[in-house]
């Protein structure tokens, strides 16, 4: 079920990919904490995934396919088979060599650039041997049809078969060349905005500061404390880690994965441009770090709820939009009265997808330090060309062929982009930490008390 939903301004369709189950009984979150060590258990099935494998889509929108599927054996020779089919632009990559092996470098990418050239050019020789092929077992069948001496009908049909077993031979080896092109192109990064900073997440660039610090008269606590002496948390009944074992499904780490997967291999008509989305989901993540002060507590868990804004849109407005989502999450935060900076992250804190990404960090006193809260993505062509998703321009002229055909307009991939509107767990260190009071309680920020029934603050359990 869809609904529209408003965003400072932005009509986004809402889409639930997950519920949560509500106790009467209870009123504290149960957040599942990263141990030092996964202990993986056995997760149900509840419905056989579609085809193809979900799994193929997270690889497809999160990274490049660094690894590939199994090899699936034939005769006495293993073919390394990719996980999907992109459409990918060879021959841009192949006329723009120098651009693209310094876009590699710059984003610390350990793709293969002159391997995946020299495969492209193998494949290209390869298949105008085939065509050659093609054409002369062809002109051989044409021979065959007229009337012909017997000895000579035999030539023709001895040349057949010599032509259709070398013709065999070189079409398997082609698509074990393909395949294996796939595989090392994949791993070639998107291309990066002009204005991205070079280098790792320090060289990142200051784009706004929102707010300032609160300034605090009392010691100030962390988040774990708070929630302790609010009784909101219950971290002990949490130590489970959920994976899925043998098995060709996952746990998503972003609703970006499945609303990206709604248009998987479609063409969507260029007046139904912009499609934006609003998704509400659990997330999975295996990321480490928990141990440490920095990343204690809810600042980083392995199960949590998020928001996640993702649109499709034409080629040349994906800029435009891009802004328009971290507009959106900068209204959000400073309608709740947080300090936050905003980051035009560096080419090496740069995912495989993203053309450019925008960080927002929002001031945590209890951790002392500013801690990711949200982020807005472009990733431009890299996740269509991947999933299939294409717009048929609507003004593009058509024209008529000599045999009287109208040749349509040539389809275009959207652009695709993301960005956090709320995660749960950060954004509760947030408001915790930062509306602390001396007295132990926790204000309610304006915005949010008529969804607490006009609670106004949150007191320790003891009064």
């Amino acid at each position: 079920m869809a609904l529209q939903c408003r965003l400072s301004g932005a009509t986004f369709q809402s889409l639930k990919l997950a519920t949560i189950p509500i106790s009467s009984s209870s009123s504290r979150f149960i957040f599942r904490t990263l141990p030092k060590t996964l202990n993986l258990a056995l997760f149900s099935r509840h419905s056989a995934p579609k085809a193809p494998p979900f799994s193929v889509l997270i690889r497809t929108l999160s990274a490049p396919a660094v690894a590939a599927a199994p090899a699936a054996e034939t005769s006495d020779i293993k073919v390394v088979k990719p996980q999907w089919n992109a459409a990918i632009d060879f021959k841009w990559i192949r006329d723009n060599k120098e651009a693209v092996a310094v876009n590699i470098k710059n984003r610390n990418s350990n793709a293969n650039l002159e391997l995946v050239l020299q495969l492209y050019d193998k494949m290209l020789n390869l298949q105008k041997e085939v065509e050659r092929l093609r054409g002369e077992r062809n002109n051989v069948a044409n021979k065959m049809k007229g009337k012909l001496e017997p000895a000579e009908r035999q030539k023709l049909i001895e040349e057949g078969k010599n032509l259709k077993e070398a013709l065999t031979t070189l079409e398997e080896d082609l698509v074990k060349l393909r395949d294996e092109l796939q595989i090392e192109a994949q791993c070639i990064p998107n291309l990066t905005h002009p204005d991205v900073p070079i280098g790792w997440e320090d060289s990142s660039k200051l784009r706004n500061m929102v707010g300032s610090p609160r300034k605090f008269d009392f010691p100030v606590k962390d988040h774990l404390q708070l929630g302790k002496e609010l009784d909101l948390f219950d971290f002990d009944a949490a130590a489970e880690v959920y994976s899925i074992e043998d098995s060709d499904q996952c746990l998503i780490g972003t609703a970006e994965i499945p609303v990206g997967g709604i248009h998987m291999d479609s063409i969507v008509a260029e007046s139904a441009l912009p499609l934006k989305y609003l998704a509400f989901s659990h997330c999975f993540r295996t990321e480490a770090g928990a141990a440490g002060t920095a990343t204690r507590g809810l600042y980083r868990v392995h199960q949590f709820s998020k928001v996640e804004m993702f649109i499709l849109c034409r080629q040349e407005e994906s800029d435009m939009y891009h802004e328009e989502l971290i507009k959106i999450e900068e209204d959000l935060f400073s309608s709740l009265g947080l300090h936050f900076k905003i980051l035009d992250m560096a080419t090496g804190d740069l995912g495989a997808p993203a053309y450019r990404k925008f960080d927002v960090e929002a001031w945590m006193p209890g951790l002392e330090r500013y801690g990711e809260i949200s982020s807005a993505s472009n990733c431009t062509d890299y996740q269509s060309r991947r999933l299939g998703i294409r717009y048929r321009p609507s003004e593009s002229p058509s024209t008529t062929s000599k045999k009287g055909k109208t040749n349509v307009a040539a389809t275009k991939f959207v652009h695709t982009l993301n960005a956090t509107a709320c995660a749960v767990p950060r954004m509760l260190v947030c408001l915790l930490e930062n509306f602390q009071q001396e007295d132990g309680s926790v204000s309610i920020p304006h915005p949010l008390r008529p969804f607490m029934g006009g609670v106004e603050a949150i007191y320790p359990k003891s009064r």
